[in-house]
């Protein structure tokens, strides 16, 4: 009966999304100055259920030069990862969100967003990756930390290990070369967690390590559970390492799935995943500086002044007030990934950053299901981002992988974690 009942709400949304607007020849706009359709309304959004299959022989493909390789396997929904100063990987698995179905697309979305998803049961915990001897195999994995509540962030400073759990930030006391946790964590400071509909907490830490920046995703698409329902959300918070105060720093970021810290300025980076139901090509979802007290729009606006007309009552005020992304990535690719890289990664990938771009569900063409790389130039993103890594969803329409998290290893090498395929894996340099 429950497989009838999903093939039927999956009839339904085949016949519903095709009376929701074609998806024509419209092209993804990136960069600093993206050019934005206008907007496109229907009875529902085009939907691309995403088609599971597992890599076998295959595995991601890298530019030449680089190799791929899986270095763990079998995990328990990978989300992000934190390299040690040893080495050594921490990886954060779980699944999060309680949020409740509102409306009958809600409910057909939330079948299509599940069958191209792991049906793996979320870990809860802190994995730990050890390559001993530097060949490149990571002979341990072992569980650092259990029993924690769908962790996504991660960060480090000076032997505290911070942890953003959906329900609160936590910190670990951390010893180099230690492959379990000492004891259980100390709550820093509660985070928002009712409802939860973005449930994934991010995450990083000043240069200092006075302050921990936290991404706080919004409950909702625009607002349909009402304001009450985003106190405290689409933001990120500035929270005090030590005491756990914590104040908006900045506001209007409708889900900051992946934040990081730009090593020759200091400056905070996010990617933020943009609101839906506007069209195939809008809204970007964006690569951007994160200043302190500035707006960036969610819900009234979008990419700066660009007025949302279906959140009501409107504030122009608000609007006046928005500033525009720094870059466009992509309507709908789902950015979960973020981190600068190093010239350790190759000459082509020296400056910049790299992108963990999940995949759209709401696209007839889907996009994203890739790691890019956005090339920098004086501080800033500059040109078109260039695949770095690429197959997770192949040719024939199979999809073996997501990308979520990305991490720069120092020595020279790019993480990746997969969480429909429950994998880690490490792009090299060969020459």
């Amino acid at each position: 009966m429950r497989n009838s009942n999903a093939l039927t709400i999956l009839s339904m949304a085949v016949m519903l999304s095709a009376c929701g607007g074609g998806e024509g020849e419209a092209t993804q706009s990136h960069g600093g100055d993206p050019k934005l359709p206008n907007p496109e309304r229907g009875l529902l959004p085009s939907m691309k259920i995403a088609d599971p299959a597992p890599w076998g022989d295959e595995k991601p493909k890298v530019p030449e030069g680089y190799d791929v390789r899986a270095i763990a396997t079998d995990l328990k929904i990978p989300r992000q990862t934190l390299v040690l100063p040893n080495g050594d990987i921490l990886v954060a698995e779980g699944r999060g969100g309680n949020a409740a179905k509102l409306k009958p697309k809600d409910v057909i979305a939330g079948v299509i967003k599940a069958e191209g998803n792991t049906k793996v049961k979320g870990g809860n915990r802190l994995t730990l990756l050890r390559d001993a001897n530097g060949d490149g195999t990571y002979e341990v994995q072992e569980v650092f930390a259990e029993n924690l509540n769908a962790p996504y962030g991660l960060a480090l400073f000076e032997g505290k290990l911070y942890v953003a759990n959906q329900d609160a930030l936590v910190r670990f006391d951390y010893v180099d070369g230690q492959t379990k946790a000492s004891g259980p964590p100390t709550k820093i400071t509660d985070l928002p967690a009712e409802i939860n509909h973005h449930w994934t907490k991010s995450l990083t830490v000043s240069p200092d390590g006075r302050f921990l920046y936290v991404g706080i995703g919004s409950n909702s698409n625009i607002t349909e559970r009402g304001m009450e329902a985003e106190v405290d959300r689409a933001m990120v918070w500035q929270v005090n390492a030590e005491t756990g105060a914590h104040k908006p720093y900045a506001t209007g970021l409708r889900n900051p799935t992946a934040l990081t810290i730009q090593p020759e300025t200091g400056q905070l980076w996010a990617v933020v995943n943009e609101r839906d139901e506007l069209g195939p090509d809008l809204v970007p979802d964006y690569l951007t500086s994160v200043r302190e007290g500035q707006f960036y729009g969610w819900p009234y606006s979008y990419w700066g002044k660009n007025v949302d007309p279906r959140v009501k009552p409107e504030n122009p005020q608000k609007v006046a007030s928005a500033i525009a992304p720094d870059y466009a990535l992509g309507s709908h690719v789902a950015a979960l990934g973020l981190d600068f890289s190093i010239p350790e990664m190759g000459d082509k990938f020296a400056n910049g950053v790299f992108v963990g771009e999940h995949g759209s569900w709401n696209r007839k063409n889907p996009v994203g299901y890739k790691v890019v790389f956005v090339p920098f130039s004086n501080g800033r993103p500059s040109g078109d981002p260039v695949d770095f890594a690429t197959g997770f969803r192949g040719d024939d329409g199979k999809t073996r992988g997501r990308p979520v998290g990305v991490t720069v290893d120092p020595r020279g090498a790019l993480i990746i974690a997969d969480d429909l395929a429950n994998t880690v894996w490490r792009v090299t340099r060969t020459q």
